[in-house]
């Protein structure tokens, strides 16, 4: 399976995973899929355990950019909003993820939380107001320093001229917490993963923290300023805030704060792993366990663009390869604690190599010996060498890959058995008993593989273990079809 640089054990009988509020401005997208995959399959895979899951995900639906896009449109921001967060829940509905609860910064629950928040961190003596200077990234909805800059401009927005803004805003006082922050990642009171990440943000830090403006003076689409509604808190303070309102509103679920992961991608990292765990501690709440970071992937070796229109639609996908496909084809391509590439070539390579031949294609041979050979009865016999805590070590180090990698080696292990056993020639030769124990030998391999495959592809291994569990078995229908 390849070391490990870092192992992460979850043991708990509650669950909360958390991946980014997606910015209503953008069309749901592979990148977006992947992100809500990963936490989709997490949570599955510990209500497996026994765990009592929260997974959240949703929308973040204030800000500048998002009123300039609702007058363009000749919408209300609100009827913008409505629209543009419809296709998000009806991509993952597409996908077969099924969060516990989808949030849209917009609703008034979340709002009023935003607010007691803000409200207690004021109180506490942690935000001021002050004069704001400097450049605005309206397309990222964030502010820039020097050092973000690429040839002077956001590098995510490299065809739009930052804005240079002079405004009078209310401040909090992030500079007040770097001790306290590294400290806390020092002690593993909260784990940033990959290790590259972590070190990436412990020398951020190192270097020292500047306080952050969080109002705006012109933005009427927003939340409030609780003591100043002249102003409304910056977009990324409110969107923050989703991970720990879902909580108190959402019935039920205040003892799951606080979140065990945060799943995200690795350019909003600054805000998951530092800005957050300020305020918090700022207004007195408790940390995240764990902010897990995904990184980029490239399309044919190019960055996502629209202007080079090779933005992949998850819905297209799941037209193209059934979703239960692209739910493994993904995850199985991507690796999560790095860079990756991804082209609808390989998708359809690996489909057919690891999906059709390999794994449908052994459990169509398997089934069909047990009925030709075994009268559609055998006793599945333990397969004592399989290491099934390899794949659940793998899930806890978000190495989504290296799982599904490990399952398809044991699918490859039942068929360089059988060409080199030959059970049709056992059976011709009389030996039905050292057949039938072969067949219950792979018979368990499958079986396994179909129940360890429940948080990826749950209907692919409903099938497998429904056709395996059986009392009488007989060969299964194709999983999966030939391709156009």
């Amino acid at each position: 399976m390849g070391e490990l640089h870092y192992i992460i054990v979850v043991t708990m009988s509650k669950f909360y995973i958390t991946t980014p509020i997606y910015y209503v401005n953008d069309k749901p997208h592979l990148g977006h899929a992947y992100t809500t995959l990963c936490a989709d399959i997490l949570a599955r895979w510990h209500e497996i355990k026994g765990d009592e899951v929260f997974f959240l995900t949703g929308t973040d639906e204030h800000g500048a950019k998002v009123q300039q896009s609702a007058e363009a449109a000749g919408l209300t921001p609100q009827d913008f909003v409505d629209t543009n967060s419809q296709k998000f829940k009806d991509a993952w509905l597409a996908l077969n993820i099924e969060p516990d609860y989808f949030i849209r910064t917009s609703q008034v629950e979340h709002e009023t939380v935003v607010r007691e928040v803000l409200q207690k961190v004021y109180d506490r003596g942690f935000i001021y107001k002050g004069i704001y200077e400097g450049l605005y990234c309206v397309g990222c909805e964030k502010f820039l320093q020097t050092d973000d800059l690429v040839n002077n401009k956001c590098p995510l927005h490299p065809n739009q001229e930052p804005v240079h803004q002079k405004e009078e805003n209310y401040f909090f006082k992030l500079s007040a917490w770097r001790d306290t922050l590294l400290k806390s990642i020092e002690e593993g009171k909260y784990a940033i993963v990959p290790e590259e990440r972590k070190n990436e943000v412990v020398g951020k830090l190192k270097k020292g923290l500047d306080d952050i403006s969080i109002s705006r003076a012109d933005v009427s689409w927003g939340v409030k300023v609780p003591w100043d509604e002249s102003q409304t808190i910056y977009v990324w303070v409110d969107a923050l805030i989703n991970y720990y309102s879902a909580t108190q509103f959402v019935p039920n679920k205040k003892d799951f704060w606080p979140a065990q992961v945060h799943l995200l991608a690795k350019d909003i990292l600054w805000f998951h792993a530092v800005i957050w765990e300020a305020l918090l501690l700022a207004a007195d709440l408790k940390l995240p366990k764990i902010v897990a970071t995904h990184g980029f992937f490239t399309i044919d070796g190019q960055k996502m663009s629209k202007s080079l229109g090779n933005i992949i639609d998850p819905i297209d996908l799941v037209k193209e390869f059934g979703v239960e496909s692209v739910r493994y084809l993904v995850m199985a391509e991507l690796p999560f604690t790095s860079d990756g590439d991804i082209s609808i070539a390989r998708l359809r390579g690996r489909y057919q190599s690891v999906l059709a031949n390999g794994l449908g294609n052994c459990f169509s041979r398997v089934t069909n010996m047990i009925s030709s050979y075994a009268q559609g009865k055998i006793l599945p016999t333990v397969v004592k060498e399989l290491k099934v805590d390899d794949f659940e070590l793998a899930l806890n180090n978000f190495r989504f890959d290296q799982a599904l990698s490990l399952l398809m080696s044991w699918v490859r292990l039942v068929d360089g058995e059988i060409e080199t056993a030959k059970p049709w020639q056992m059976f011709k030769d009389g030996k039905v008993d050292e057949v039938a124990k072969l067949l219950g030998r792979w018979s368990y391999v499958l079986l396994l593989v179909g129940k360890l495959l429940t948080p990826f592809m749950p209907q692919t291994a409903e099938s497998i273990q429904k056709v395996l569990k059986a009392d009488t078995i007989s060969k299964a229908e194709p999983l999966f079809p030939r391709l156009n």
